[in-house]
């Protein structure tokens, strides 16, 4: 990779835009990680209802043996980098390139982006496994009620309406503010609560997020975050001043992470997408 010396730069950098995660909005942290790499979480089901009978020894039915089932969550996301940033590179571009800037820029640009991209995949692919998607042309005139399509589907199993979070595409968006039947002006005002959101749509936080994090041709995923367990075991950043055979600073990450959808609560998830998605 070509470095840039001149007699005379700017020590500002022209920097790339970047955002914030978008997606911890939609998860929990309930389990705790520590010392492990795998969470097992039991199921236990409900026993059958019977009509209670007037004679028999067995009157409320027969007693049945409640079994249980577990899911197993266990961590595959292992991800590592390292770069290196000569003293030559940082002295002679008036320290412009500093390890403590381009780590960074490394987290806003690469780290964030790529954790928010799968764990917005793990909920996708989970709620069309579960038969809680669909497929169809978002317009002007139909963006609201596709919304309600799926705040119906929520509602249907029960899940809180408390706490449901929108994570929607720009180009849904666009579609919902020209929807006539919804006056999104009125609840634009709405105090911003979380990274990326920009308002509420019938209480639910609605967060607009880059189509390159969301799964191709998705345009909206509305959740509850008790349905996804986002899992982050180990974020370790270090920078090394002049390692061994190298005069500068040595600068290595390694991030340990994942996304599970529980079994019991994967119905708090429903997507909505223009075309096949891929």
């Amino acid at each position: 990779m070509a470095i840039n010396y001149a007699s005379k730069f700017s020590s500002k950098v022209d920097e790339r835009f970047s955002k914030k995660s978008l997606s911890e909005a939609f998860t929990n942290m309930d389990y705790d990680w520590v010392g492990v790499s795998t969470i097992s979480v039991y199921s236990i089901p409900t026993a059958t209802m019977n009509d209670y009978s007037l004679t028999g020894t067995s009157r409320y039915g027969t007693p049945e043996d409640l079994a249980n089932e577990v899911q197993e969550m266990t961590l595959t996301k292992d991800r590592a980098f390292t770069f290196v940033v000569d003293r030559r590179s940082e002295d002679d571009t008036m320290g412009a390139m500093n390890a403590a800037k381009a780590l960074r820029r490394q987290v806003d640009e690469v780290i964030v982006p790529e954790i928010d991209t799968y764990v917005f995949r793990e909920m996708t692919e989970a709620a069309i496994a579960n038969g809680k998607s669909a497929v169809a042309a978002i317009n002007a005139t139909n963006a609201y009620e596709k919304f309600l399509d799926a705040q119906e589907s929520l509602d249907n199993d029960l899940v809180p309406e408390v706490g449901r979070k929108a994570a929607v595409s720009p180009a849904y968006f666009k579609n919902l503010k020209l929807d006539d039947s919804f006056l999104l002006a009125s609840e634009l005002g709405q105090k911003v609560k979380f990274n990326g959101q920009v308002g509420e749509c019938d209480g639910v936080a609605i967060i607009k997020v880059p189509s390159s994090r969301l799964v191709t041709n998705t345009s909206f995923i509305l959740a509850h975050p008790v349905a996804t367990v986002m899992a982050k075991k180990l974020t370790d950043y270090v920078t090394h001043k002049n390692a061994p055979g190298i005069n500068g600073t040595l600068v290595e990450g390694r991030v340990r992470y994942d996304a599970f959808v529980l079994d019991n609560k994967v119905d708090a998830i429903y997507v909505h997408a223009v075309g096949v998605i891929s």
